[in-house]
């Protein structure tokens, strides 16, 4: 059953909406500009905005933050097919371009993210002063057989999610299973919004429909520099080699950083009770960022 894909959608409850060329994305940046770098938040898989509004809030007294919704996410207008790595970190660009932020940003990405952060940062190295990846997918994870296993049994979840999400049952469920991040306010608001709308869940099913390429094309563009600061923040008991291969980003830098937060889950970290493992990453990568003569 096809999503009502084209149907514009509805005005956000935070922030605003950006015209990046004919086509508007949502975003939403707080605190004041000063002499940092601005700090770019890259959802995961099926996520927006909200996802980031507990490590927003977090963040957003001692430096500039920017959240925002992909193109058919949330509140962001549809973006042209094929909805993969280039053309989010296109849109990202264009984004940052129409706001006016200067580079260089530091950028943080959750889950599936990684592999979108390692685009835009191999592409334009000149305009990335570091990053952070929340318990995100590496690139040179996604050879291996169980990630590969993985990836395609989300796209067989995804494409129930669409489904649920155009016969209304993903409504009824979405205040028991809608916001697993725990955000509050208007964030909470969000992520129930998302986790109902028919076109958010085609678009991000559309986007994961790519990972796997997206990490080819990842692979093909070549590791990040060892002098760029990253820092990697694990969640969960688990340990071995999945885990090895989540901080290898950090391990190869000059000025890595890793943390596993055992308390955590993949989307509750973060949330309230652990985004302070994201402030002290971010707050890593910032020091040696301003540090670094790259």
């Amino acid at each position: 059953m096809a999503a009502p894909v084209s149907v514009s959608p509805p005005a956000p409850p935070r922030g605003e909406r950006i015209d990046i060329g004919g086509r508007c994305l949502r975003v939403v940046i707080e605190g004041e500009r000063g002499g940092l770098p601005l700090v770019v938040c890259e959802a995961g898989a099926f996520g927006a905005a909200a996802d980031f509004a507990e490590v927003q809030a977090a963040l957003a007294g001692q430096m500039r933050v920017l959240t925002y919704d992909r193109a058919g996410l949330g509140y962001s207008d549809p973006g042209p097919e094929p909805r993969d790595s280039r053309a989010i970190t296109d849109d990202l660009r264009a984004l940052l371009e129409a706001i006016g932020e200067p580079p260089p940003y530091l950028l943080v990405g959750h889950s599936m993210a990684g592999v979108h952060l390692h685009v835009f940062t191999l592409r334009w190295p000149e305009l990335v002063k570091g990053v952070v990846l929340l318990d995100a997918v590496p690139p040179h994870a996604l050879i291996r057989p169980d990630a590969t296993r993985f990836v395609r049994g989300a796209g067989q979840l995804a494409a129930l999610a669409r489904t649920g999400a155009v016969l209304r049952l993903s409504a009824l469920t979405a205040p028991l299973f809608g916001d697993a991040i725990g955000v509050r306010g208007l964030a909470h608001k969000e992520k129930l919004h998302c986790f109902a709308s028919p076109a958010h869940n085609h678009w991000a099913s559309r986007e994961l429909s790519h990972w796997l390429a997206d990490g080819e094309t990842a692979r093909d563009l070549g590791d990040y520099d060892r002098e760029l600061p990253v820092a990697v923040v694990t969640a969960g008991r688990s340990a071995g080699f999945w885990k090895r291969m989540q901080a290898e980003p950090a391990r190869r830098s000059r000025c890595g950083y890793v943390e596993n937060v055992v308390g955590a889950g993949h989307a509750s970290l973060l949330g309230p009770k652990y985004c302070q493992a994201v402030v002290r990453a971010v707050d890593f990568v910032l020091k040696a960022a301003i540090a670094s003569p790259r």
